[in-house]
């Protein structure tokens, strides 16, 4: 039965921003991408604000990929994704060599939201996506909240001493 409670907290989070992202016509998986990186990446608000941070700048990269892309088409063809692929993604073993942008695998989200999604490489198509990435973080964090609230009322009398 003490599950029953976990489950009810999860599903109803889970059913709230489905519909929010339905009714906002958000690319739902892009929410839940940033909703996942709560959990892998710390629960705490300082760590998901590093690792949005690093998920908006791997979007960035997604987008100076193309952008160098086009421009390498001119002098050397299709080879030009590729090698603005290699540049770029090579660019990330500096990267995980700092303090603080080393988690190349918010990166590689950023860059998977912004390739998945695909949109014109205007400013707000562009940072519309920030919405559903920042909704992903809160509906993550505010389910955590909510699920360590059911856990510590849970808790036996007797271990609380």
């Amino acid at each position: 039965m003490k599950t029953l409670p976990v489950a009810i907290a999860f599903g109803l989070f889970g059913a709230i921003a489905v519909s929010v992202s339905f009714a906002q016509q958000w690319p739902t998986w892009v929410m839940f991408v940033a909703w996942v990186s709560f959990y892998i990446f710390g629960r705490k608000w300082q760590t998901s604000l590093w690792a949005f941070l690093q998920i908006v700048l791997g979007m960035g990269m997604a987008i100076l990929i193309q952008l160098t892309a086009g421009l390498l088409e001119q002098p050397i063809g299709k080879l030009g994704f590729p090698v603005s692929v290699f540049l770029y993604i090579g660019s990330l073993a500096y990267f995980a060599r700092t303090k603080k942008l080393n988690n190349i695998p918010a990166w590689f989200l950023g860059l998977i939201i912004l390739f998945g999604v695909h949109p014109p490489l205007e400013p707000l198509p562009v940072l519309q996506l920030l919405i559903p990435i920042v909704s992903g973080f809160v509906f993550a964090w505010l389910n955590n909240f909510v699920v360590e609230k059911i856990h510590e009322r849970q808790v036996p009398e007797s271990s609380v001493q």
